[in-house]
């Protein structure tokens, strides 16, 4: 059976989890506590030496890592990813997008406020990721005013991808009232008879 090392809280790690439940995966969750340096053992270690969650353990004992990554793999064949060469380089382009200018600042502005309870020594920091965050929401916002989705019709992992962090953006600081479109898209990510709840 596949094996999940993650933290529930996680939105890369929840990535992972909402794909495997839209398809149908079974799975076994092994949980990984950050805060307690777990990922830093040598055992994690052993199994992603870049010491991040989540790991996704195949069958046979390999394992995978980088949350985009392991939604590409997972998706592969399934209608969550399109075949059509372009739109499948649109999916890659959201997932680079979600990486480098959203999960940044809208994740680690979570992180500090929810995880780590906004020490004064990161607000200042915590005030950068904001401005960053609300800016790449707006990209966002000016895509799914024209689509339903991040890559036109259909829902795929670049909406998994982004999805993850955006809909709990409030825990970390963000109010979505100014992003209509974005706020439709939240509800129809999460009507698919699939969905499962980042803590459900």
């Amino acid at each position: 059976m596949l094996k999940v090392y993650g933290d529930y809280r996680s939105g890369n790690c929840y990535k992972v989890k909402l794909m495997l439940h839209l398809l149908g995966r079974e799975y076994q969750w092994v949980g990984v506590d950050i805060l307690k340096g777990e990922t830093q053992s040598e055992a994690f270690l052993a199994k992603n030496p870049n010491g991040k969650i989540p790991v996704l353990e195949l069958e046979d004992g390999t394992c995978l890592w980088e949350s985009n990554a392991i939604l590409n793999f997972l998706a592969d064949g399934s209608e969550f990813l399109p075949s059509e060469p372009r739109l499948r380089t649109q999916v890659l382009q959201w997932q680079f997008f979600e990486q480098y200018s959203h999960e940044p600042y809208v994740a680690v502005a979570r992180f500090i406020q929810l995880y780590l309870g906004m020490p004064d020594g990161r607000r200042e920091e915590h005030a950068r990721c904001v401005v960053g965050g609300y800016k790449a929401l707006k990209v966002m916002e000016k895509q799914l005013e024209r689509t339903p989705y991040l890559v036109g019709e259909q829902y795929s992992i670049a909406d998994i991808a982004l999805y993850a962090y955006t809909h709990v953006a409030d825990e970390g600081g963000f109010c979505l009232e100014g992003f209509p479109a974005i706020r439709a898209w939240l509800e129809r990510v999460a009507s698919h008879p699939r969905h499962v709840t980042m803590l459900g």
